[in-house]
């Protein structure tokens, strides 16, 4: 059995997982902004909690680049105080069991890849859509990271007078001064305005679905995140904004679909030992 962790700046997901289930699930809110020993300590209390003679190894996904063979990470997005954090070896010299720690949206797409929607395929890109946007490339049934696990930042690359982070997550609604949930919401009940929003932000996400189809060509693109929950409410949009791709082939192949696996996460974080 593995205690699988999904760190976020918001919350800490922890979890048993065996035989591709989840078992047992908490989530607390992350003491994000406290000093990196706070913080650290807080998630060694979760995982001591959460420890047993049944766990033989602990998988980790932080929203950051990764060191995967010295469970080294750096720049923990939205947790400030974790510049450089030794946490592979911090936490096995603690419970004395295998530690792997990856990315986060790398974890998600191996879950997906794994147990979710992503199995029929042997390459396929997930992407988290929310906060911000997070990605995870898998390349012939394995997860590809590049150098630190960097690989599929697609959320940095420039776009207009920004990134497409700014345009492809909560950042273009704040742009607006709301959230996804309002303006979904609203959208539902025919708000022109609102359904107007969710237009322009499938046509940004169709220019996104561009840059995966000449990076990567990937036979599945499985979105997941709590925006990709209204995906009703763009999906046309983005296909739109796909259609001036100049490989239709390609265009025309990939399948884009949405995650119905609510712990994809933790579910790529319990493989992590095994990649």
């Amino acid at each position: 059995m593995r205690l699988t962790i999904d760190l976020g700046g918001t919350n800490i997901r922890i979890a048993w997982v065996e035989n591709g289930r989840c078992l047992k699930k908490i989530s607390v809110p992350c003491l994000a902004q406290a000093e990196a020993s706070v913080v650290l300590g807080q998630l060694v209390r979760l995982i001591g909690d959460m420890m047993n003679e049944q766990v033989d190894g602990i998988g980790i996904g932080v929203p950051s680049i990764v060191h995967p063979e010295n469970g080294i990470v750096y720049n923990v997005a939205n947790i400030p105080s974790w510049r450089k954090v030794h946490l592979k070896d911090v936490l096995q010299k603690e419970f004395g069991v295998s530690v792997a720690v990856n990315n986060d949206s790398n974890c998600f797409a191996l879950g997906e890849s794994r147990f979710g929607k992503g199995r029929p395929y042997s390459d396929m890109v997930g992407i988290t859509i929310g906060t911000g946007i997070g990605a995870g490339v898998i390349v012939n049934h394995r997860l590809y990271g590049g150098r630190y696990m960097g690989a599929g930042e697609i959320g940095s690359f420039p776009y207009l007078d920004a990134d497409f982070e700014h345009y492809c997550s909560s950042f273009f609604f704040k742009r607006h001064n709301t959230t996804s949930m309002e303006v979904a919401e609203k959208a539902n009940q025919g708000d022109t305005s609102s359904l107007q929003l969710w237009y322009e932000f499938g046509l940004h996400l169709g220019n996104l679905m561009k840059v995966i189809l000449y990076a990567y060509a990937p036979q599945a693109i499985v979105l997941g995140g709590g925006i990709a929950s209204s995906f009703p409410l763009f999906e046309s949009a983005m296909k739109e904004g796909m259609r001036d791709f100049p490989y239709k082939v390609i265009a025309e192949a990939v399948e884009i679909v949405t995650s119905q696996e609510e712990d994809a996460s933790l579910l790529g974080a319990s493989v992590l030992p095994n990649t």
